[in-house]
């Protein structure tokens, strides 16, 4: 089972839109994928058509665990509509965790036993960070084989990539190995000098970690939402959906190499 954070501590800079891209990408090649929605504002359990303030279970049923195995853990995995993705979704008592929980040993740390549980069930497990460092920032990262961060190819966004920058660089020193991290730039539009010369700037300043293209702006993605389909499953053809299968091929050959 491969684990990967889409994580990034500024907003709208394409983190669901990534992680549920990815997620339809995965599905039709066949691969059982978990998606993980982290974000009190549940914006990926939305898109899957369910209402986060509603959901029978969610990810907050999960830090109320004594322990982790398939049969505590499977009870708050939820079908979705799309063959081969299944999601534990988001509600707003996760906004309530840091300070209820947050103080507590060994938080940091669940969502990983926890999946770690269920290994068997899925080839892949996506994890949509919600924008502000705290419990649930924490516990996706140190569950992660690999960490997305999708920014914005736009100056305010390369603020909120040094930010997180500086996170992983603090939550490295409890760790043993170092983070694996891609730097995808998204919602490019090459007619600008803004997306231009923010992409020479990600790729001067992380060069062994950006991905060498990037996500175009593509009104399919907004179209999708509003069917509550991955982009890859409305329209096929489109350009961002092309982009994100060149990034895929590019996460599955670090994956090889690593």
């Amino acid at each position: 089972m491969i684990v990967w954070s889409i994580a990034n501590q500024k907003g709208g800079v394409g983190k669901t839109t990534t992680t549920i891209t990815l997620a339809g990408l995965l599905s039709k090649q066949g691969k059982r994928v978990l998606l993980v929605d982290t974000d009190p504002h549940g914006s990926l359990t939305t898109y899957l058509g369910y209402d986060s303030d509603n959901v029978p279970s969610s990810l907050f049923d999960l830090f109320q665990l004594k322990d982790f195995s398939e049969h505590t853990v499977m009870p708050l995995v939820m079908d979705s509509d799309i063959e081969g993705i299944d999601i534990i979704p988001a509600h707003m008592s996760l906004a309530t965790l840091d300070r209820v929980m947050g103080n507590r040993s060994g938080m940091g740390l669940i969502l990983k036993r926890a999946l770690l549980a269920i290994k068997d069930n899925y080839d892949y497990v996506l994890i949509d960070c919600p924008p502000i460092l705290g419990v649930m920032m924490v516990n996706a990262l140190a569950a992660s084989d690999r960490i997305l961060i999708p920014v914005q190819t736009e100056f305010l966004a390369m603020k909120g990539l040094e930010r997180m920058v500086r996170t992983l660089a603090i939550m490295q020193k409890s760790r043993n190995k170092p983070f694996k991290v891609t730097i995808v730039p998204t919602m490019y539009d090459k007619r600008t000098r803004a997306s231009l010369q923010t992409l020479q700037q990600l790729k001067k300043d992380y060069p062994n970690q950006v991905w060498s293209s990037a996500v175009p702006i593509d009104t399919k993605f907004r179209d999708a939402s509003l069917k509550h389909l991955p982009v890859s499953h409305f329209a096929s053809g489109s350009r961002g959906v092309f982009a994100y299968k060149q990034l895929l091929v590019h996460l599955e050959r670090l994956a090889i190499d690593e």
